[in-house]
């Protein structure tokens, strides 16, 4: 069992909590807590951390999922320093990331209508978390960032997912202009949420392989990028607000392509 928050273990998983580049570097990040502890695919699990407390009392499926992975018990008080949350539920564990890539996403399209859903700078966690869960919940294909979006390993943003992380394909680009370039190669046509939009989203003919340009919370789509889309479209607006946040606009677009699909 670690007693000592001066572990170099715990020290470890406080890094891997608080810095992208300590993440990066070892192409892993933490889950905490033992709903979305329960969704992690069993070849991504590193190393299980929890409380002698949690195990006694956890269900006989969850113990033996920490018996069959390398784990380690941890006082109370110690877990209670390596959580990312106010009230620690004494389960935590170190995960793979995942491995997609715009080559392998693309190679996965369905024989149906796919959607793509494309971030441009993104910087909530709260936003980021929703788009992903909604997009498994809308059936989206897969969600394509700019590397300069929020990571998505995160703590705030992997809680916030509800384990939708391990089930929706995601990658990061470093040269959005390119991956645009590459989905309109392979026959994807690119709307732009955008206030210069000349038709409302539901306007538009979605039956056919489509992504979405989502823009910053406060600058919207940039203009190379906005200039890179197909068509300009905007979503109905009353009373003086002028725009959705990211995430809702999202929402909503997503489902307008659910509603033509299905």
């Amino acid at each position: 069992m670690i007693t000592s928050a001066a572990n170099s273990q715990i020290k470890n998983i406080l890094a891997l909590q608080t810095k992208s580049k300590i993440r990066n570097k070892q192409n892993a990040f933490i889950v905490e807590g033992l709903r979305i502890f329960c969704e992690i695919p069993d070849d991504r699990i590193v190393k299980i951390y929890f409380t002698e407390s949690f195990y006694k009392s956890c269900d006989q499926s969850v113990r033996e999922r920490i018996d069959r992975n390398e784990h380690e018990s941890v006082a109370d008080n110690v877990f209670g320093r390596m959580s990312d949350t106010m009230t620690p539920q004494g389960i935590l564990a170190i995960v793979r990331k995942n491995d997609d890539t715009i080559e392998t996403i693309l190679g996965n399209k369905s024989d149906k209508n796919n959607l793509y859903m494309i971030l441009e700078d993104i910087q909530d966690p709260g936003n980021l978390g929703t788009i992903l869960r909604t997009s498994e919940a809308a059936g989206v294909s897969a969600v394509i960032m700019s590397r300069g979006t929020v990571d998505i390993y995160n703590p705030k943003v992997v809680r916030s997912t509800m384990g939708t992380i391990f089930r929706v394909p995601f990658v990061y680009t470093d040269n959005l202009e390119n991956t645009l370039l590459k989905l309109k190669e392979n026959k994807v046509t690119l709307y732009a949420a955008h206030l210069g939009g000349k038709s409302f989203h539901y306007e538009e003919d979605l039956k056919k392989d489509v992504a979405f340009l989502i823009g910053n919370e406060g600058n919207g789509l940039s203009d190379k990028i906005s200039s890179m889309a197909d068509v300009l479209i905007k979503i109905p607006m009353m009373g003086k607000v002028e725009s959705l946040n990211a995430a809702c606009a999202s929402t909503v677009l997503m489902y307008e392509f659910y509603r033509q699909n299905h």
